[in-house]
């Protein structure tokens, strides 16, 4: 029979007990995300205050102990990773914590995080300044922050990030000037910085060409409207200090969604406005017009589905060619300098419109009889007139003016 002739090292491992020998052995743990995209989450979690984490939030959820990107179960909630086509490690792609309610700062090392996409902090309680390293991100696409406390400017660097298409930044405390290096983002379709302590005069933004929505509103802007993509849908610049005339929008030939109200804006409100092809809500109220022009629409169906011009200085008859536009609902036009008659071809509409408010005005006579039949379908109000006006009728609760109040008011506009 051969005899096996064992070295010395084969005896050691054959007489040492197995328990020693697990503990001899290296233990490599080869985790799957990068070490740095890890560190990053460490430092997001580390930056909120603990007493703000629920037991229902998805940072609850972040056990350091397994692996972000090759989580199961309930690990790791609110977070994407890529799937690498070679041996490289997972990177992480998607952070969405919205409305977890956390309270805390936003960790400058979220810069790190190169290859992320989406990050979505909305209706939190964030607070202190947006970091500027966000400068580094080279891939994300929505920068959704709202409803959160932020403060400070917007961030250095913000011009950089050119992969940008949504950027939400609504309903913070946020303040300084909007920098014109802004619209070198030529991939923004989304762009919401309302409901801020934003200053000064809005920069020229028509290069950002592919803008869909522009949100501007609720801050402390000034000075004219300035040069904007003559493709936006949606333009929200109400309560501002925003002043001039309007007639620069009437080449806006898709827009659908005009808030200009609570501002300074004067003069005319052009027909051209009232009659773009897409447009279905105006709202101008608030302001300082003078006039409104209305043409007869016949051409092709009227979008326009809800006209707020109350609260200017408008002063001559009601616009008559308002019935014409077919898909119109909603009218304000309280609290200006309106008289005359009420016209009969109002009353003949109310079958199909849902809201009329003529308040505050010096319109005259007696109401059309379709006033008095269709009240209790329409919502609105005629008050404060000087019409003939059955106290029975809701659209007449209020009471009228005297009179006498009313009289002059023809020859006021003509003089």
């Amino acid at each position: 029979m051969a005899t096996i002739l064992l070295s010395p090292l084969s005896v050691f491992w054959l007489k040492t007990p197995l328990a020693i020998l697990l503990t001899l052995i290296p233990c490599f743990v080869f985790s799957l995300t990068l070490e740095s995209d890890i560190q990053v989450l460490h430092n997001i979690r580390e930056a909120i205050d603990p007493n703000s984490i629920s037991s229902t939030s998805f940072l609850s959820t972040w056990n350091f102990k397994t692996d972000p990107c090759e989580s199961t179960g309930p690990h790791f909630l609110g977070i994407l990773c890529t799937i690498p086509e070679d041996n490289s490690s997972n990177r992480i792609a998607v952070i969405d914590l919205e409305g977890d309610g956390l309270e805390g700062f936003l960790t400058p090392t979220i810069g790190n995080l190169t290859e992320l996409t989406i990050l979505n902090l909305r209706k939190n309680k964030f607070r202190g300044p947006i970091p500027n390293t966000i400068s580094m991100f080279r891939k994300i696409t929505k920068l959704l922050l709202s409803q959160n406390f932020f403060s400070g400017g917007l961030p250095d660097g913000l011009n950089k990030v050119k992969s940008l298409e949504n950027i939400d930044l609504s309903h913070n405390r946020l303040s300084g000037s909007i920098p014109a290096k802004i619209s070198v983002l030529r991939s923004l379709s989304d762009l919401r910085l309302s409901n801020n302590e934003f200053s000064g005069k809005i920069p020229d933004l028509s290069g950002l060409w592919q803008l869909n929505t522009l949100d501007l509103s609720s801050n402390q802007l000034y000075g004219t409207l300035p040069h904007l993509p003559k493709n936006l849908r949606t333009l929200l610049l109400s309560h501002n200090v925003i002043s001039g005339h309007v007639s620069y929008l009437r080449r806006f030939q898709h827009l659908k969604t005009l808030d200009l109200s609570d501002n300074r804006f004067s003069g005319l409100i052009e027909k051209d406005l009232l009659t773009l092809p897409e447009i279905g809500r105006i709202n101008l109220s608030a302001n300082l017009f003078t006039t409104i022009e209305v043409i007869k629409f016949t051409d092709r169906p009227s979008q326009l589905q809800l006209l707020d011009a109350h609260n200017n200085r408008l002063h001559g008859h009601l616009p008559l060619q308002l019935v014409t536009y077919e898909n119109l609902r909603a009218i304000y036009l309280g609290h200006n300098l309106l008289f005359g008659r009420i016209p009969v071809e109002y009353g003949v509409k109310l079958d199909f419109w849902r809201i009329l408010f003529l308040e505050y005005n010096f319109l005259e006579g007696t109401v059309p009889k379709e006033f008095i039949n269709s009240a209790k379908r329409i919502r609105g109000s005629l008050a404060h007139n000087c019409l003939h006006c059955p106290g029975n009728i809701n659209l007449c609760h209020g009471g009228q003016r005297a009179p006498s109040e009313c009289i002059g008011q023809n020859s006021r506009d003509h003089s």
